[in-house]
């Protein structure tokens, strides 16, 4: 397992800090098979309220294609580092028990990251963000499990019969939304 540790935001990651991130983070190894590689980005804002806060962000992707991702803060990098290790710890014990009550492993999946985000500056919107990444194809239940492990409110995907590309989003009711292209 490859894990690539970024700071941003003016963070620097002592010798010390990024030992401790890749000890406890690599200790999910144990509970996910397959983890083809993590990315960590740890970076540092300054609140008024709470002062000083980092902010860690790990994605973590396996051989099967399914990517999870979890973001926590605390007033120091241990703690923000433990945290997003226990959610991580959940995140995968969660998609191991669905996947185990289904009676079988999950298909090969693509879920966008983060799509095009875009910030509004002086009433125009600009694209701040491209990501680009290969679809797989999937049935829409699965599509679903991958928008829920990653916490998003979209996910776009191929259909594995009709080869198109679809969109599935969440509805203000909770329920789900499909669009589906034509060919």
């Amino acid at each position: 397992m490859d894990i690539i540790i970024r700071s941003r935001n003016g963070a620097r990651i002592s010798e010390r800090q990024r030992s401790h991130i890749e000890e406890k983070l690599g200790k999910l190894q144990r509970y996910a098979e397959g983890i083809r590689d993590m990315n960590v980005e740890v970076s540092e804002e300054q609140h008024r309220k709470e002062g000083e806060v980092h902010r860690v962000q790990v994605t973590l992707s396996t051989d099967r294609g399914t990517i999870l991702r979890a973001e926590k803060s605390a007033p120091e990098l241990y703690a923000a580092v433990d945290l997003v290790e226990e959610n991580l710890h959940r995140q995968i014990t969660r998609y191991k028990d669905r996947t185990w009550k289904r009676g079988k492993l999950p298909r090969e999946a693509a879920p966008i990251e983060d799509g095009l985000q875009a910030e509004l500056e002086d009433e125009q919107a600009t694209i701040i963000r491209t990501k680009q990444f290969n679809l797989k194809p999937m049935h829409a239940d699965e599509a679903v499990e991958q928008m829920e492990l990653l916490g998003h409110d979209f996910f776009v995907y191929r259909d594995v019969e009709s080869e198109s590309v679809n969109v599935l989003y969440r509805r203000r009711d909770g329920n789900y939304g499909l669009i589906v292209t034509a060919s």
